[in-house]
């Protein structure tokens, strides 16, 4: 089975911008790749990058991975993904998640409780607007559309979308929120992923999922967003994957709420997560970095040679796995770009 293979652009500042992000996605394009992802936190954000990248493209999918919840009404969200697929041909795809409760209280100042009963209305709210089946009339319990009581009335999307269903994915890694995802998403993109701890970690709450939802397997597409190096410096390639981890367990949630934290633990790496969050947290990023071994980057990411990761990508396949949204990780464009083009021969 061939898997699809998506490039993350991821965030600014991390992965690449501007002329050196479309000479990536270019390249990608070129070699086969299905897509291409930006994300957005507090810096870049997603709808300007992919419709800037619309007009520097042909035939690559553009995806939201992932466009937060608290950053927009789903109205806008709806508005923006309409729009970036029209003047696409019809190429871009949602991603939705909540965020968490520092960026969504800190940056945005939308409170975080009940985030994924507000994901599944906000997605319910955006379907409803690009389906463009009558005037937007949605009383649910995070949004009202219109207000009652106010001045407001029913609309409707007032262009004609090019598709009236566009795919919608969904950025989740807890228990609840991939149950959510199995139900109602037509794709998953779960971050920090083990192939190998993939079945003991999330099978039971996807087939709860799909169990409710009256789907199977066979509706979900499964996205894992992994870091990539095949062949170069492979030590420098090491130290990227191992900085980002330690930005996710040390500086993406507090003491209190963690979800990559609590991930570790449940993939086996409970001690080393809990470790890097304490050094991280005290002050002591090198600390933090040199608490990360070397088998939590083999466990989480493609680093190796061509074989090592050819091997690793059979492992994909047989757990069912339909996409690849990868990060190239090497520091040198050229070998960027070797990644990507062995990449494409790998999985094609």
């Amino acid at each position: 089975m061939a898997l699809k293979l998506g490039l993350n652009l991821g965030y600014w500042g991390i992965g690449p911008a501007g002329e050196d992000a479309v000479e990536v996605v270019k390249a990608a394009e070129a070699a086969g790749f299905e897509s291409a992802w930006a994300a957005e936190s507090y810096g870049s954000d997603v709808v300007s990058v992919l419709a800037w990248l619309a007009a520097r493209t042909e035939t690559i999918n553009l995806g939201a991975a992932i466009m937060q919840v608290p950053a927009r009404p789903p109205a806008a969200a709806a508005m923006a993904g309409a729009t970036i697929d029209k003047l696409s041909g019809g190429r871009f795809m949602f991603g939705f998640g909540p965020s968490g409760p520092q960026v969504s209280e800190g940056w945005y100042g939308v409170p975080y409780p009940k985030p994924w009963g507000r994901t599944r209305e906000y997605v319910e709210v955006v379907r409803e607007i690009v389906a463009r089946e009558g005037p937007l009339d949605h009383q649910g319990e995070h949004y009202q559309l219109p207000l009652p009581g106010g001045e407001g009335k029913a609309l409707k999307l007032n262009f004609h979308p090019l598709r009236d269903r566009i795919p919608v994915f969904l950025g989740a890694i807890g228990r609840k929120s991939v149950e959510l995802a199995a139900e109602i998403a037509d794709g998953w993109i779960p971050i920090f992923f083990s192939v190998d701890a993939f079945e003991d970690t999330w099978g039971e709450h996807l087939e709860a999922g799909f169990a409710k939802g009256g789907r199977s397997r066979a509706d979900l597409e499964v996205s894992p967003s992994l870091q990539v190096a095949i062949d170069g410096d492979q030590e420098a390639a090491k130290s990227v994957v191992k900085a980002g981890l330690v930005l996710y367990f040390g500086g993406m949630g507090s003491k209190k709420t963690n979800f990559y934290v609590d991930l570790a633990h449940r993939f086996g790496f409970g001690e080393v997560a809990d470790e890097v969050q304490r050094r991280f947290q005290d002050g002591d990023r090198d600390g933090a970095f040199q608490a990360m071994p070397d088998e939590i980057v083999e466990a989480t990411s493609l680093v190796g040679t061509e074989a090592e990761v050819a091997e690793r990508i059979e492992r994909f396949r047989e757990a069912g796995i339909d996409r690849l949204i990868c990060s190239p990780v090497h520091v040198d464009r050229g070998e960027q770009l070797h990644t990507l083009q062995r990449l494409a021969a790998l999985t094609g």
